[in-house]
C-alpha cells in the first residue's frame, strides 16, 4: 500500500513554537499582571493580548503571577480595559488598554520591563528595518459563489415530473 504524504508538524510542536518565537518576553522586576477586560463583545485587543501573549510570558516567566478578569459589561458600562503591572518594589503602573491592538499592548507592556534583551531586540529590528513588532494581519475571507448553467438545467430534453428530479 502505498503511503501518503508526511504529516505536517503536529498540534503540540506548533504550540511550542508559539511559546518559544522571538521575542522573548523575560519581565524584569516584575512581581504580577492583572488584565481586566469585558466577559464577551468587547476589548478586542486585550482579549487576543490574553490569548496569544500572556501564555509566552508565563512561559518564559513561571513565577510571576497573572489574573485575568474577564468582567460582564453591559451597554451602559464605559469601563475600560486594562493591565496593571506590579513591580517587586511595591510600586503599579497601569495600561490603558483601550481600543489598542495586541501587539501595541504586548509592546508597552515590554517598554515598560522588558530589560536588556527587550531592548537589544528593538535596536536589531531597527537596525534592520524592520518593524519592532509583526503586526498580524487580518485573513481575507474567501468569497464561495456558486456558478449554475440554467441552459443546461432547463434544457434537459426531459418533460414532466422527470425534468426535475435528479
Amino acid at each position: 500500500m502505498p503511503r501518503g504524504p508526511a504529516p505536517g508538524p503536529s498540534r503540540l510542536s506548533k504550540i511550542l513554537a508559539n511559546l518559544k518565537k522571538e521575542p522573548k518576553p523575560q519581565l524584569q522586576n516584575v512581581k504580577a499582571l492583572k488584565l481586566t477586560m469585558a466577559q464577551r463583545n468587547d476589548h478586542f485587543g486585550a482579549r487576543h493580548f490574553a490569548k496569544d501573549d500572556l501564555p509566552r510570558i508565563r512561559y518564559v516567566n513561571p513565577k510571576l503571577e497573572i489574573e485575568v478578569n474577564k468582567m460582564p459589561k453591559g451597554v451602559a458600562d464605559t469601563w475600560k480595559p486594562e493591565l496593571v503591572v506590579e513591580f517587586k518594589d511595591g510600586s503599579a503602573k497601569t495600561l490603558n488598554l483601550e481600543g489598542k491592538w495586541s501587539s501595541t499592548i504586548f509592546q508597552e507592556v515590554m517598554d515598560l520591563a522588558g530589560g536588556k534583551n527587550w531592548e537589544q531586540w528593538k535596536q536589531e529590528r531597527t537596525e534592520a528595518g524592520l518593524p519592532i513588532m509583526d503586526v498580524p494581519e487580518a485573513k481575507p475571507k474567501e468569497k464561495k459563489t456558486a456558478t449554475v448553467d440554467y441552459a443546461a438545467l432547463f434544457n434537459s430534453g426531459k418533460t414532466g415530473a422527470a425534468a426535475v428530479l435528479p
